[in-house]
């Protein structure tokens, strides 16, 4: 997990999909922390990724640092915890004058199941699991 997160961190922006009915949607997401032992992202629940992640929890998240690419797949979770939301807002300062651990809308989901593999054109893949 830690691996994941590092290279989740080092790439800054990630590729988070979702479905909606039968239509895949992507979307850029930027947030991720470890929290208790769990990989946590962070959404509003204003959203409509929000809505598609608590009718169906089952994601992909894709990365590319410029020499490898991760592919990530995993069940999200919601933890509506403020300890859990603190902890992922304290990481990113920049949202906080749009995000509060007790908003109403700021909502964290943590991991579980994931396969995560690291690509790349000039080595075997490498897969790890959390």
């Amino acid at each position: 997990m830690q691996e994941v997160y590092d290279f989740l961190k080092k790439c800054g922006t990630y590729y988070l999909a979702t479905v909606e009915g039968d239509q895949p949607r992507v979307r850029p997401f930027g947030t991720v922390n470890i929290f208790e032992g769990h990989l946590y992202i962070q959404t509003g629940k204003a959203k409509v990724v929000s809505h598609q992640l608590l009718s169906n929890p089952k994601i992909e998240i894709c990365a590319f640092d410029g020499d490898r690419w991760l592919r990530l797949q995993a069940v999200a979770v919601e933890d509506d915890r403020v300890a859990a939301k603190k902890s992922l807002l304290d990481q990113y300062p920049e949202l906080q004058s749009m995000y509060s651990p007790t908003d109403g809308n700021t909502q964290v989901f943590y991991l579980t199941d994931a396969v995560a593999t690291f690509s790349s054109f000039t080595a075997p893949p490498k897969t790890v699991t959390f």
